[in-house]
């Protein structure tokens, strides 16, 4: 994790509140993106290769994901922020990052991620030409989450937004007790 990169600004990455925390777990070490309704004329693009993620929160997120190890749907967890805050646990590097356009690679994801093949279709075929964005990613749960006052620049249909650098202690104070999490789901090796 490099913290000492003067240029780098914090930003942040759209992800459900359940991917974020499969991620944390080391249950899931990939992000699979179709593409946000605002993300512009070339589509969604990995921009950025360090990231904090966003927990988007909505309900039906439990639904179009695998059950947990005892065959339960899962439980959105309180993200550790209140009313009028959001609170980011979760920074992400990423080790590559492409576009799959065979199907049957996007099958061979399966044991890397915990959504549901259903979704995963779904997101697949969405456009004019079907495939999905991939990032292999490195992951690192922060110990005290950044808590952050929310905002209307974290709103509206896009992936990626800025965050603001000093605010509540500032994004290094965060990262410097972070420890990366090994993957039990293991890498796609191949496409690294």
């Amino acid at each position: 994790m490099n913290l000492s990169d003067p240029n780098w600004r914090p930003v942040a990455f759209k992800e459900w509140q359940l991917i974020s925390d499969a991620l944390a777990s080391g249950e899931q070490s990939v992000i699979l993106r179709k593409g946000g309704i605002s993300e512009g004329k070339t589509g969604f693009q990995w921009i950025h290769d360090r990231f904090f993620l966003f927990p988007s929160l909505f309900h039906e997120q439990s639904k179009q994901v695998k059950p947990d190890e005892s065959g339960s749907e899962r439980k959105i967890l309180p993200a550790g922020a209140g009313d009028g805050e959001v609170a980011f646990s979760v920074y992400v590097e990423t080790i590559s990052a492409g576009r799959l356009t065979d199907w049957e690679e996007v099958l061979r994801l399966e044991p890397y991620h915990i959504w549901t093949e259903e979704i995963i279709r779904e997101r697949f075929e969405w456009g004019d030409e079907p495939g999905l964005s991939y990032a292999v990613v490195k992951t690192f749960p922060l110990v005290e989450p950044w808590v952050l006052a929310d905002r209307k620049t974290f709103g509206g249909c896009r992936s990626w937004f800025g965050l603001p650098e000093d605010e509540n202690g500032g994004w290094k104070k965060h990262l410097e007790t972070a420890s990366e999490v090994k993957p039990a789901c293991g890498l796609p090796d191949w496409l690294i």
